[in-house]
């Protein structure tokens, strides 16, 4: 990604529109979320209120409700007498998001496995990987992203819970950010993820959540196969920040 131009906020907002009947700061937030989520705002990129404000003709009030919404979550920081940036990725964040939602998973896959008998929620599945494979066909990887969550949502909502998802998600920003990362990079196991999405699928289709549960396992991975995989990928921990021996934050170099 060093050559890879970095976009400006005025760039990424273009024709960008407002409807001005709905909340300005939760849509605010939801756009500049999709930006530093899919990296088209890159970690360390400097974000401006004004240039915001002005891309999007919205005053700096609902903007600057957004950024603090933002820097809540920890995907942006705003530096005293210096500026608003996209936080780097953080690995204790990225770490506790695939705890979270390995444990969380693993549960939704069993009670859908319990559910075989729900015809239509299975043939959904089946249905979402069958257009998985068309857009990986087609080369299509944000296409792809997409079914892959909807994937992933639908096991919540075959087990009857689909309000779980929705806690989950929440805490996935980092492992988004990496993914999509992995993407821009051409580090990519779509075949290979379409696979393991048909072996989790054919062990609920079974009724076997002991199965479903591996499958599972097999496909999100362990958080020391995670880890032992970004490290095969330096360009990856270019933007990440970790904790160093004396508790404070480093990061790598900074890529441009």
């Amino acid at each position: 990604m060093n050559n890879v131009k970095d976009n400006t906020i005025s760039e990424l907002l273009e024709n960008i529109e407002l409807d001005s009947k709905t909340s300005l700061v939760k849509q605010i937030y939801t756009i500049l979320w999709e930006l530093i989520v899919n990296i088209s705002l890159k970690p360390g990129q400097a974000m401006s209120e004004k240039e915001i404000s002005d891309a999007l003709k919205a005053s700096k009030t609902p903007v600057r409700e957004a950024i603090i919404k933002l820097e809540e979550t920890g995907l942006i920081r705003i530096v005293p007498k210096s500026g608003t940036y996209v936080s780097p990725i953080s690995l204790d964040r990225y770490i506790e998001a695939c705890f979270t939602r390995l444990q969380l998973e693993v549960g939704a896959v069993r009670r859908a496995a319990e559910r075989s008998n729900d015809l239509k929620s299975v043939l959904n599945l089946e249905a979402t990987i069958t257009r998985q494979v068309k857009a990986l066909e087609k080369e299509d990887y944000e296409e792809f992203f997409k079914l892959d969550e909807a994937l992933h949502k639908a096991f919540f909502e075959m087990a009857g819970v689909p309000g779980v998802w929705q806690v989950v998600k929440k805490t996935q920003s980092d492992v988004y950010r990496i993914r999509h990362l992995k993407r821009l990079l051409n580090i990519r196991r779509g075949n290979q993820v379409v696979e393991e999405h048909k072996a989790i699928v054919a062990a609920i289709r079974s009724g076997s959540p002991d199965a479903a549960e591996a499958a599972l396992i097999a496909h999100i991975g362990s958080l020391e196969s995670e880890i032992d995989q970004m490290s095969s990928h330096p360009e990856i921990l270019d933007f990440i920040e970790t904790l160093n021996d004396s508790g404070k934050r480093s990061k790598r170099t900074k890529m441009k």
